[in-house]
């Protein structure tokens, strides 16, 4: 939780709550005028809300210090009209300041809920601010306000304004899957090599266009293969439309073009609807949105919230220079900085800072702690990528033994590919973990056919939901006949869905295809009454019982079909949630909410809660916090990524930035490694510490070794006095005692395990002395391998053991080279 720490002291300054209705934005949307609207709908009434009591006048000091509110806090959140620009430091309380700053309008300004836009980017952040606004303002004003993410927002208002935006307020919203999907499709049309021009290299393409407000007419070809991207991008434009379908981009460019048309009604209503806008994480904003927040913004009562210090978003559209430069395009905004940081130890503070400092062209910031020092941030050098898991994972077990639960501990990497070494050793550890931006819930298959089915329900028009699931159980339905189904839609320029019966009626398809085509159409008929009036989780059961989708699972025996099972379940589960949550908002969940609502979730908002070890990129990261951290694969090319060119400045300024949300992500205890050798994408290569590395203090610090790495450098480095400690090299290398080159001495100091003699390099038994404890089973330590656990002992005067190494594979090793954990 960012800024400081509880909510209370705020209660004494509101009175009871009000009792207002609840209300989403979509329906607060519909509030802001009394005038008819354009679709012939009168407008709702604005709710009251008169039972608010007065917030502290705003100019605050003693309100403030019973708040909890630092200064600067203060001043933000006192600041009422006109453009504020807030630069946040990492975990400064942003937040906070955010949700006070609402309640401030709210109570103390008595502006209405439902004129209040706060904007976030993920539904995490989204929820935990209205349910810090409902313990300061009450249940029901939060309902009233309009808060979410980009999207989730102009989805909302989409399905308000969809006839402006040339659609239907049933649009299905396609994911990353079902934009690939059409994507190929439209290169199989025109006749173009999927291998020349791969659907996620021309998609990608496409959201660069789009993320810069550009669509098919402002698109301008630099050669031919841009040639080719213009006549893909045209027809998947087309598809979209058909299929009364839109993507992410297009959520927020629709909204933006009818709230930019100045001669529209449905304009003027969104560039009024409006009074105060509030949008968090700034910095990772790019054009199109920084032009819908201005639009939506009329009153120029806009709060912006961010930190160029944490702009790692740039290879998606982000544009760092937005933030920078707000006060060009409001001269007179008012700017307040957050630098007392409340999250982090001040030894990883002052790493931060360190990191951070040599960025170029950054708004200048002090981020500082009031908390004492802290453990030192431990840099450990490793052999290699199998030696730096184990450490690592010894390192989770030392945790857990000092009571840290396991879900306060991540481990972090740049890329994926260095995660498959740490995946096997915590599992060979039986170390519960979770990987953070993986294989979601959502893109299983069977939850993918059974979401297909629903929004084939919901929206008949989407052919790749159609194209997903009408051979699906086997139905007699080859892609022969799917080819004709086609070709039959665009001769008569209607969805696959439409296309159904004239293909049956036109003849030249054999019996048993025009009975299943037929069958398939009464069957989505059918249900799509059923889907009138049944609840979406009674809709999901039927479902799965009359498409034959549950009997094909049941006569699989399979393993594998249990799990599908188990997947199926729990997404009836998700939906039950789902009811019950609008249920308790005074609301009734509807298939079109629950299906928008699982298209625009996040891997973050997935979390799971459950006691694991969380693993992911650092990008992945952004935005969470833990008690432990390990940052991994510290290496030049790697972490800065691929050695940056350095013509390329910005690239390795984003890498700067990356690293400092890595460290400021960690709470007490920041572990980074770095191995001498590692293998990745398929080569070895050798290691050279981070430069991001020497950029640590040398008074936060302390650097250690693993005993492998320590025995490879004193080879590498050649021999040397047996009690002088081999040492990583570099600048960031401090003098350490002799005894913390030992293995077992790598945990904090008030970690229970004891350390090795000094200068010991590897345990080294005498004769016989090694079958002792060597049982099968037992674990063990090697210098080299790691963790390892016992298969075989052959007894004799010198015991060898048969080892299984995790990531090594099994070895056969004097004992005496080992030690018992």
């Amino acid at each position: 939780m960012e800024g400081a720490e509880g909510e209370g002291g705020c209660r004494g300054f509101f009175a009871e709550k009000s009792a207002t209705a609840g209300a989403s934005c979509e329906r607060a949307a519909a509030a802001s005028s009394v005038r008819d609207s354009p679709h012939g709908e009168p407008r709702a009434t604005a709710p009251s809300v008169t039972d608010l009591v007065a917030f502290p006048p705003p100019a605050f000091p003693e309100p403030a210090d019973e708040l909890g509110l630092n200064e600067p806090q203060a001043r933000a959140v006192a600041h009422v009209e006109g453009p504020l620009v807030v630069f946040a430091g990492a975990g400064s309380g942003k937040t906070r300041v955010i949700t006070y700053r609402i309640a401030n309008l709210l109570a103390g300004h008595r502006v209405p809920p439902y004129r209040v836009l706060a904007v976030t980017f993920t539904n995490k952040a989204a929820g935990e601010m209205r349910r810090r606004i409902a313990s300061l303002a009450g249940d029901e004003i939060a309902k009233e306000l309009c808060i979410g993410t980009f999207h989730a927002t102009c989805a909302r208002l989409l399905r308000r304004f969809h006839d402006a935006a040339g659609l239907e307020r049933n649009f299905v919203i396609y994911d990353d899957s079902d934009q690939r999907a059409v994507v190929a499709r439209v290169l199989k049309e025109l006749s173009l090599d999927d291998k020349r021009y791969p659907p996620r290299q021309v998609l990608s393409r496409i959201h660069k266009e789009k993320q810069e407000g550009r669509g098919p007419a402002d698109f301008e070809p630099q050669g031919f293969f841009d040639d080719a991207i213009l006549k893909v991008y045209e027809g998947y434009e087309r598809y979209l439309r058909k299929a009364n379908a839109v993507d992410f981009d297009d959520l927020i460019l629709s909204v933006l073009r009818i709230a930019e048309d100045p001669k529209s009604l449905p304009g003027e209503d969104l560039r009024a609807r409006f009074r105060h806008v509030l949008v968090d994480e700034f910095q990772d904003v790019n054009q199109v949105q920084y032009r819908l927040v201005r639009a939506l913004a009329a009153s120029r009562n806009l709060c912006v919230v961010g930190d160029d210090d944490q702009s790692i978003y740039r290879w998606r559209g982000a544009d760092v220079r937005i933030v920078r430069n707000f006060r060009r395009d409001f001269p007179d905004a008012a700017i307040v900085k957050l630098e007392q940081n409340y999250r982090s130890s001040g030894n990883i503070v002052r790493a931060a800072l360190g990191v951070i400092k040599p960025a170029k062209d950054r708004e200048p910031k002090e981020l500082w702690t009031a908390r004492d020092g802290g453990e030192p941030v431990v840099v450990v050098a490793a052999q290699n990528e199998h030696d730096e898991a184990a450490w690592v994972a010894e390192r989770v077990r030392e945790a857990q033994a000092r009571g840290v639960p396991l879900g306060e501990v991540a481990i972090f990497y740049r890329v994926h590919a260095q995660s498959r070494v740490l995946e096997e050793v915590l599992r060979a550890e039986r170390i519960p973990y979770q990987i953070v931006g993986g294989m979601r819930f959502f893109e299983r298959a069977e939850v993918k056919d059974l979401l297909s089915y629903l929004r084939i329900l919901d929206n008949p028009k989407s052919d790749v939901d159609l194209e997903r699931i009408i051979n699906v159980p086997a139905r007699k339905i080859g892609q022969a006949t799917l080819d004709r189904l086609t070709q039959v839609a665009n001769a008569l320029n209607v969805p696959l869905y439409e296309a159904l019966v004239p293909l049956v009626e036109r003849g030249g398809l054999g019996t048993a295809a025009k009975k299943s085509l037929l069958a398939f159409r009464d069957l989505i008929e059918s249900l799509r009454e059923k889907a009138a009036s049944a609840p979406p989780s009674d809709l999901a059961r039927e479902v799965l019982a009359r498409t034959g989708y549950a009997r094909m699972l049941d006569e699989d025996d399979s393993a594998e079909s249990d799990a599908r099972k188990q997947n199926l379940q729990e997404l009836i589960g998700s939906i039950l949630d789902y009811e019950a949550e609008a249920a308790a908002a005074g609301q009734v969940g509807t298939l079109s909410g629950y299906l928008e609502r699982v298209t625009l979730s996040s891997d973050i908002d997935a979390l799971e809660d459950a006691p694991r070890v969380s693993m992911m990129t650092v990008h992945a990261a952004k935005g969470l916090e833990f008690d432990t951290v390990f940052i991994t694969g510290m290496e030049d090319e790697i972490f800065p990524f691929k050695g940056p060119d350095p013509k390329r400045n910005e690239d390795i300024e984003e890498e700067r930035r990356l690293a400092y949300v890595a460290v400021t992500r960690a709470r007490e205890r920041l572990f980074v490694t770095h191995a001498a050798r590692r293998m990745i994408f398929g080569n070895t290569r050798f290691g050279v510490p981070s430069r991001f590395i020497a950029d640590f203090p040398t008074a936060a610090v302390k650097g250690l070794m693993t005993a492998a790495a320590s025995s490879e450098r004193s080879f590498r480095d050649g021999y040397r006095d047996r009690d002088e400690p081999a040492r990583p090299r570099g600048p960031w290398v401090h003098p350490m005692d002799r005894e913390k080159t030992s293995a077992r001495s790598f945990a904090s100091p008030s970690a229970s395990v004891p350390a090795r003699a000094p200068g010991e390099r590897y345990i080294e038994r005498e004769p016989g002395e090694g079958a002792g404890g060597l049982a099968r089973g037992a674990r063990v330590m090697h210098e080299k391998f790691g963790v390892g656990a016992i298969v075989d002992v052959d007894p004799g005067d010198d015991p060898i053991a048969t080892v299984k190494f995790s990531g090594w594979g099994v070895k056969r090793i004097k004992a005496r080279f080992l030690r018992t954990e």
